[in-house]
């Protein structure tokens, strides 16, 4: 399948460089030309203007996916990309962006005739090599269609369709409250053993080490923190500043909405709120986990 891929970040430059290793064509456009030229040289097809991007793609429907941060640029370029495209043609958004926004565009879109589908997408930086878990709203029968992408990005049974519009990105949400919530946990828990009168003898290398081993506290995060411990055995490189890009606050606010207690998943939210105001070991635990599984910038200690 022939996709157009627009923001080649470090999420889109990857999901780019997998849809071409399974085959597909990717026409790709990005604001900074550079990011363009890269893919190019790796087998896309390069465009310099979303009007180019457009015509590039042949046949019908165009399916084009956004991988832009949440908030106004999506939606400047829904704008443009409405006044491009023609009816029938079908636009991903792969953002973190809040389900209600889907909805708004999703009725925004339909005006012109065309398709649109929200995807929530978990992986980060790791996503080329092990792939993209990916939840998908939108019309059932635009996700069949679509298949095909959705195979080549994810993992074995690692794309789902949640439902109608929205219900990718509220699924996405829901996965990134969590997230925080076990991240907290484990920040909390090794604090405890950085506290505690055996904290001199403990390699916390080799402790989540261990506790990958069979634990039922084992998982990825963990593994992720074995790697940032063994850079850097307590962390001292980072400071414990914790920033959220939303989808926490979100989480946390249909909690409030529908009445569902989530307690967990609040106090971690409030957890990262304290963070930026001292430099908490807990608070470097959860920095270096953003770093290791997104590629997120970090304050240095």
């Amino acid at each position: 399948m022939q996709i157009g891929m627009i923001g080649l970040g470090r999420m889109g430059m990857n999901m780019a460089r997998r849809l071409l290793q399974g085959g597909h064509q990717v026409v790709a456009y990005n604001r900074s030309p550079d990011k363009t030229a890269e893919i190019v040289n790796e087998g896309a097809t390069g465009s310099f203007s979303l009007p180019e991007l457009a015509e590039k793609l042949e046949g019908r429907p165009r399916v084009v996916w956004l991988m832009l941060p949440a908030g106004k640029a999506i939606d400047e370029h829904l704008e443009k990309l409405r006044n491009i495209l023609s009816p029938g043609d079908i636009i991903v958004e792969g953002g973190n962006s809040r389900y209600r926004d889907d909805i708004r565009r999703a009725a925004y879109l339909k005006g012109a005739g065309i398709h649109f589908v929200d995807a929530g997408v978990s992986g980060g930086i790791w996503g080329l090599k092990v792939g993209y878990c990916t939840m998908v709203g939108g019309e059932e029968k635009i996700f069949h269609y679509l298949e095909p992408v959705f195979q080549a990005l994810a993992p074995a049974d690692g794309y789902l369709y949640c439902g109608p519009t929205g219900a990718g990105h509220f699924v996405k949400m829901i996965h990134n409250g969590i997230e925080y919530g076990m991240m907290q946990a484990y920040g909390e828990g090794f604090a405890l053993l950085e506290a505690s009168p055996y904290a001199e003898h403990l390699d916390f290398h080799k402790v989540a080490h261990l506790w990958n081993q069979g634990s039922v506290v084992r998982s990825w995060l963990l593994e992720l923190l074995e790697e940032a411990f063994a850079a850097d055995a307590r962390l001292d490189g980072l400071q414990g500043y914790v920033d959220d890009s939303g989808e926490g606050r979100w989480t946390v606010e249909e909690a409030i909405a529908s009445g569902v207690s989530a307690p967990v998943i609040t106090m971690a939210l409030f957890a990262r709120f304290q963070s930026r105001r001292e430099n908490a070991f807990e608070n470097r635990v959860l920095a270096a986990l953003r770093r290791e599984f997104g590629g997120h910038a970090v304050k240095k200690g």
